[in-house]
This record gives C-alpha cells, sequence and structure tokens, in this order.
C-alpha cells in the first residue's frame, strides 16, 4: 500500500500541474471569446442604429506577457549563484569521501551565466543609449 502511494504522488503532481496549464488556456480563450462575442453584438448594434464602431485596439491583440529586464537576470542570477553556493556547502559538509559535492556547481554556473548576461546586457543597453539607436557602431 505504501508503495502505491509513492507511485501516486508524482502522477498527481504531473496530472495536476498539466491540468492547471489547460485550465488556464481555456479560461483565456473563454474570456476572448466572450470579448469577441460582446463587441460584436455591439457592433452589430450600432451598425443598426447607424453609428460607426471603432475597430478593436491592437493592445487587444498583443501579449501581455511581461517582457524580461535586466533586473530580472541580476535577480535570477543572483538567486541560482547563492542556491548553489548553499548546495555545494551543504553537500561538502557531509564529508564523505563518495558523495559527489561538485553538483552544488551546476547552479553555481547557471547563477554565474546569469550574472554574465546581466553585465552584458547592461553594457549594451548603456552604449545604444549613449550611440543612439540610428547612429553608426564603433565596428563599422
Amino acid at each position: 500500500m505504501e508503495g502505491m502511494l509513492a507511485l501516486m504522488i508524482p502522477i498527481a503532481a504531473i496530472v495536476l500541474g498539466i491540468g492547471a496549464g489547460m485550465l488556464a488556456i481555456w479560461v483565456d480563450y473563454r474570456k476572448k471569446r466572450e470579448f469577441f462575442q460582446l463587441h460584436h453584438a455591439e457592433r452589430m448594434a450600432a451598425i443598426e442604429k447607424g453609428i460607426e464602431v471603432p475597430p478593436l485596439p491592437p493592445e487587444f491583440f498583443a501579449n501581455y506577457r511581461k517582457q524580461r529586464t535586466p533586473e530580472d537576470a541580476l535577480r535570477h542570477g543572483l538567486l541560482w549563484l547563492f542556491v548553489g553556493i548553499a548546495v555545494t556547502v551543504a553537500l561538502f559538509s557531509i564529508h564523505t569521501d563518495d558523495f559527489p559535492w561538485e553538483w552544488g556547481l551546476v547552479p553555481t554556473a547557471a547563477g554565474i551565466a546569469t550574472l554574465l548576461y546581466y553585465a552584458i546586457s547592461r553594457r549594451a543597453a548603456r552604449e545604444s543609449a549613449v550611440t543612439g539607436p540610428g547612429a553608426p557602431s564603433a565596428n563599422s
């Protein structure tokens, strides 16, 4: 019985995770469908009265996902760096020769890579702000 419960936990997590994603997609679809239906009904009523209704704004069709900023890269980089350091120290503190403490270097490397991305993107943004969008670059 305990073995069956141990197998059901990851199965339930996977099913519920996929189900939550599917529910989010379905709710977004319903919201957009109802909005289009209301807009269509409004447009048809306006046409019957002879009133011109403006078209849907282009922002409605835009993707409202948050654009990532360099500050997001800084936050994620510091998070992964400190998680990697903590895991490395925790695994190293076990003091067994056969325990691979090097696995803590994986999140540390991810954090360092993200911090490098932050530094490079900040430098590129600073240079493009100084030279301007239409100015020739130093390489040309």
